[in-house]
C-alpha cells in the first residue's frame, strides 16, 4: 500500500473540498493509498508539514488555491527524495491547474491522481523561493493577495475583478534593468511577468501561444508604460494578441533571469506576496518536480 499525505486548506476558494472530503478519501483508499490528513491552520503551515512529513510518503496531495500549492511546492523542494505531487484545485482562479490540464472539479482531479499518470514540470526559483507558474510585478499584480479572503470565499473570481477595478486609475511604471541569458533590456515597465503557464489571471496566451512547461525555459513578458491614451489602447491590444509585432509589449524566454530596480518593487509569486525587491534572480530547474496530470 502506498502512503499519501493529503494537505487541505479549508479556506481556499468557496471551500468546496469540505463537502467532498469523504468521497475523495474513499477514492484514494480504493486506489491503494493509506492516507495521512492534515488541515492547515495558518500561513506557511502547508510548507512546514510537507517539509517535516513529506519524505515519509510516496505522494503529497494538496487541496487549495495556487497560494496553497506554492507553499506545498516550497516544502517539497527542500526534500532530498521528493514525493509525487497531486493537486485538487479549490481556489478562485486555479491558473496552474488550467495550464497543466488538471480538471477543475475536485472529484475529476482526484481521479487523475488515482489513475497514476505523471509528468515532470519545470520549477522557478526566485531569490531562493520556489514558484510553479508566475512571478510578477507592476500594475494589478497585487490583486490576488490584496483581495480580502472573505470576498474570494463568497464571490470567487469576481472578487478579483472588483478589486482590480479599484486600481484602474493608478498606473505607475517601474524602471527596470533585465538580463535574460545573453539578452539585456532596460526601460519603464507597467507590468512584468516571468511565467511557466498557458493561462495567467484567467487569461490564455498572455506570454505567447507556444509556452512549453518542461523545456527548462520560462517566458518573460514586459509591458512598457505609456501616458498616451491611444498608445495605451494599442498596448492592451498587443498584449492580448501575441502575434502582433512588438512595439510596447516584449516577450522573451530563458533559464536565467535577473532584474534590478532603482527602488524596492513589490512582487507576487503564484498569487501570493513575494516581498519588496531591488534585485531579483530567477533560475529555472528543468523538470524539477513530478506531478499527476
Amino acid at each position: 500500500m502506498k502512503n499519501m499525505l493529503l494537505v487541505i486548506n479549508p479556506q481556499s476558494g468557496k471551500s468546496q473540498i469540505k463537502g467532498k472530503l469523504v468521497e475523495v478519501a474513499d477514492l484514494f483508499v480504493k486506489a491503494g493509498y493509506q492516507i495521512e490528513l492534515y488541515i492547515t491552520q495558518k500561513e506557511m503551515d502547508a510548507a512546514r508539514i510537507v517539509e517535516e512529513r513529506g519524505e515519509d510518503h510516496d505522494v503529497v496531495v494538496c487541496s487549495g488555491g495556487d497560494g496553497t500549492l506554492n507553499e506545498v511546492l516550497n516544502g517539497l523542494m527542500k526534500l532530498a527524495g521528493k514525493p509525487i505531487l497531486g493537486y485538487l484545485p479549490a481556489g478562485s482562479t486555479n491558473d496552474f491547474a488550467a495550464s497543466q490540464g488538471i480538471p477543475s472539479g475536485i472529484m475529476q482531479a482526484a481521479q487523475v491522481i488515482a489513475d497514476g499518470n505523471t509528468a515532470d514540470i519545470d520549477v522557478g526559483c526566485f531569490n531562493g523561493r520556489y514558484f510553479t507558474y508566475v512571478a510578477a510585478f507592476g500594475m494589478m499584480t497585487d490583486v490576488p493577495y490584496a483581495t480580502p479572503r472573505e470576498s474570494k470565499a463568497v464571490l470567487g473570481y469576481q472578487a478579483y475583478l472588483l478589486e482590480g477595478a479599484k486600481r484602474l486609475g493608478k498606473m505607475e511604471s517601474k524602471h527596470v534593468r533585465m538580463t535574460i541569458d545573453d539578452i539585456t533590456y532596460e526601460g519603464d515597465i507597467l507590468v512584468g511577468m516571468v511565467s511557466n503557464a498557458s493561462r495567467i489571471a484567467g487569461i490564455k496566451g498572455l506570454n505567447g501561444k507556444n509556452a512549453q512547461l518542461d523545456d527548462g525555459k520560462f517566458e518573460v513578458l514586459l509591458v512598457e508604460h505609456s501616458t498616451n491614451p491611444i498608445r495605451l489602447t494599442e498596448t492592451v491590444t498587443e498584449l492580448l494578441t501575441p502575434d502582433m509585432p512588438a512595439k510596447r509589449v516584449y516577450r522573451f524566454e530563458g533559464s536565467h533571469i535577473k532584474f534590478e530596480f532603482d527602488e524596492p518593487v513589490a512582487w507576487v509569486l503564484d498569487g501570493e506576496y513575494g516581498g519588496d525587491q531591488t534585485s531579483v534572480t530567477i533560475d529555472v530547474e528543468k523538470q524539477g518536480l513530478r506531478i499527476y496530470k
